[in-house]
């Protein structure tokens, strides 16, 4: 009866002890996971602006716009690049109705000519580059010059504590001939003009202008005429910046 106890514990004990043995010898597979592919990185662009632009030349019909492209593609441009004009700054940030266009050589640094233009015009550019990609950042105006200008220069003939005589030359520099001009500056500090010979002086506040007189508002080309101004001043200044128009 013992022998027989013993044999039927010896053979459970064998049962048991082989199931344990192979389930550890054979662990619960884990599924593979297939690896994920890396996203393309985002270049980092530099803060800056990637190309910069401005007004070189101007005629009557005429404007020359000069660039700097200081990044390539993705942060900046390829040339050759195209300066599109618009007539108002409205029709330049939405792109429309552009009545002019130039486009550059292959240079990173260049500029364009647009002519055919309106004398005495304001526009509005702006820059595409070689793939068609539009520059949201410069848009600036730039004017046609008039078909009737002038130019005027002030010099000091003398000076003394309390006030000053100046001499002011007016010359037609248009392409037309000039049937009248005025001439207008601001005061810095108390000037005053006490007399003037040879045009009109009106003063509001510290602002002056000079329209000629009845017998010298015609100017040929490259014609000149002038006017004398005498001022009272606690101060006299080193000179004057003047500003001619028709």
């Amino acid at each position: 009866m013992l022998r027989m106890f013993l044999a039927v514990t010896t053979m459970a004990l064998a049962a048991w002890t082989g199931t344990t043995t192979a389930a550890e010898a054979t662990p619960t597979p884990t599924p593979s996971s297939t690896p994920t592919p890396s996203a393309t990185p985002t270049p980092a662009c530099p803060p800056a602006l990637p190309i910069s632009a401005s007004v070189t030349g101007a005629t009557t019909t005429s404007l020359t716009i000069s660039y700097v492209i200081f990044f390539r593609p993705p942060c900046g441009y390829d040339p050759p690049m195209t300066v599109s004009l618009f007539t108002s700054r409205e029709d330049a940030q939405q792109w429309r109705a552009a009545v002019a266009e130039g486009v550059s050589g292959p240079e990173r640094n260049g500029s364009v000519t647009i002519d055919r233009l309106t004398p005495d015009t304001e526009y509005w550019y702006r820059f595409t580059d070689a793939e068609g990609r539009r520059d949201p950042y410069v848009i600036a105006s730039a004017r046609t010059a008039s078909l009737t200008s002038c130019r005027a220069t002030a010099t000091i003939d003398a000076r003394w504590g309390s006030g000053f005589v100046a001499t002011v030359t007016v010359r037609n520099t248009g392409t037309l001939p000039l049937d009248q001009w005025r001439v207008s500056w601001q005061w810095s500090g108390d000037e005053q003009v006490h007399t003037a010979w040879g045009g009109v002086a009106e003063s509001t506040g510290s602002d002056v202008t000079v329209r000629n007189a009845s017998y010298n508002g015609t100017l040929a080309l490259d014609g000149a005429t002038t006017f004398g101004l005498l001022v009272t001043t606690s101060a006299v200044p080193d000179g004057l910046t003047l500003t001619c128009a028709r």
